[in-house]
């Protein structure tokens, strides 16, 4: 696949330097807090967006894995399943929060144009994140514009944009003055959804204030793939510079130990987004983390990202 050349328009140049990764208040798995370095770097401001995706596959061809038919060899017993993604849909009212099915529903035919599925379209979204992407399609992309993904370290070190230790991107405070500093999920989640920042799902990028470092959308709207390989436990210390917390040739650990028989390893997700609620997934912070299987896109899942 030919690449474009390395550009630096729309990228924050960062020091690198040491810093307080984690926390302790939230999620066992961001524990424990520790100091990492990473090296200079630089980042995108904001997120892709299907502007940008979109150039992207018109230049290239390319097709996402949400696309390609299901076969046995990678889905046994789904290989009749129409190509599709994983759609959120609101429920009608208070549900069992452990149970995920009830808000989420395989659709034939999603995918990053049609991020509800058939009948759904970009066309007035070309400046909200792409989302529907699996781990090799960002690659894929970040590969062709000179440029890779972004560690987890690196990624939370950016989003932090300078404050030490302060839970959320903009400081301690949820919603300063009362006001949504993100576009998170307000209400009862998966059911009341208030929208008092707008938006009941994806927003264009840019739209709430950056961070120190002029990073937009570093908290909510969509979660972000990193190139770390997911590892429940932080008890090691993290590798320095832009090198894997978990490496490859330790691809097990990044297995889900609750669903022995899935063998799909995950990587972490940074950021949070439109669906993160106080009262189910308050993990629109720097230090929160999510895993994510590698074969798959979600309708709240994009990236950004950064070259060395």
């Amino acid at each position: 696949m030919q690449t474009e050349s390395k550009a630096t328009e729309g990228m924050v140049s960062l020091p690198g330097g040491t810093f307080l990764m984690g926390s302790e208040r939230f999620y066992p798995e961001e524990r424990p807090v520790r100091e990492v370095s990473v090296e200079p770097f630089a980042i995108d401001v904001c997120t892709v967006t299907n502007r940008e995706f979109s150039r992207f596959v018109r230049k290239t061809g390319y097709v996402t894995v949400a696309e390609r038919p299901l076969t046995a060899e990678d889905f046994p017993g789904a290989e009749n399943t129409p190509a599709g993604a994983m759609v959120f849909r609101p429920t009608t009212g208070p549900v069992d929060l452990s149970d995920w099915r009830q808000w989420w529903e395989y659709v034939p035919g999603a995918y990053w144009r049609h991020p509800e599925g058939p009948g759904s379209s970009i066309e007035s979204r070309q400046d909200h994140p792409v989302v529907h992407v699996a781990f090799e399609d960002v690659e894929a992309y970040a590969t062709w514009v000179g440029k890779r993904l972004p560690t987890e370290a690196e990624w939370e070190y950016a989003s932090r944009g300078g404050l030490v230790g302060q839970d959320f991107v903009w400081g301690d405070e949820m919603e300063p003055g009362g006001k949504p500093f993100a576009n998170t999920w307000q209400g009862e989640f998966p059911w009341q959804n208030l929208e008092k920042d707008g938006y009941p799902r994806t927003a264009p990028v840019g739209q709430f204030p950056p961070n120190g470092y002029g990073l937009y959308d570093m908290a909510g709207n969509v979660w972000e793939w990193t190139s770390d390989w997911y590892v429940a436990s932080r008890e090691a210390p993290a590798a320095p510079c832009c090198a894997s917390e978990s490496p490859r040739d330790n691809i097990e650990k990044s297995y889900d130990p609750a669903f022995p028989d899935i063998r799909i390893p995950r990587k972490v997700l940074k950021g949070g987004s439109f669906l993160c609620a106080p009262n189910y997934c308050l993990r629109f912070r720097p230090a929160a983390r999510s895993p994510q299987m590698i074969d798959s896109g979600m309708s709240h899942v994009g990236f950004r990202c950064v070259t060395s």
